[in-house]
């Protein structure tokens, strides 16, 4: 139970952390605004009416506030996206360079030592 406590706890305080949550209450306000124009206008004209940023209910208001209001608190130190970051996207990398390995390693026993020139003995046939 314990853990089950913990592991909720620190979901929840992610996904403050991470602004998911305002994401997740702006679905929720989607949902609500699709359900209530649903009831007294046909699904396609519902949707679009969901989806007119020209119409938004009070959750929407109140979604849009609190984003600015992190937006405007975020500390200076953290810097904020900007939109030279995008062409990274695109940039395509130098290819990698391999250089040969020097020829000043240090001599090994392998190297020095005789290889095998006779023939590797065969298993004997079975019968």
């Amino acid at each position: 139970m314990r853990k089950n406590l913990a592991l909720t706890s620190l979901l929840f305080a992610w996904l403050c952390a991470n602004g998911a949550l305002l994401d997740a209450v702006q679905v929720f306000a989607w949902g609500k605004m699709f359900a209530e124009n649903a009831r007294t206008l046909p699904l396609g004209e519902a949707l679009c009416t969901t989806f007119d940023p020209a119409q938004p209910c009070a959750l929407c208001l109140g979604v849009a506030a609190a984003k600015d209001t992190a937006a405007r608190e975020l500390p200076s130190s953290v810097e904020r996206p900007a939109a030279e970051k995008f062409l990274l996207a695109l940039h395509s990398p130098a290819l990698p360079f391999f250089a040969p390995p020097s020829a000043d390693w240090p001599v090994t026993l392998a190297s020095v030592t005789p290889s095998r020139t006779e023939p590797v003995p065969l298993p004997p046939p079975r019968v």
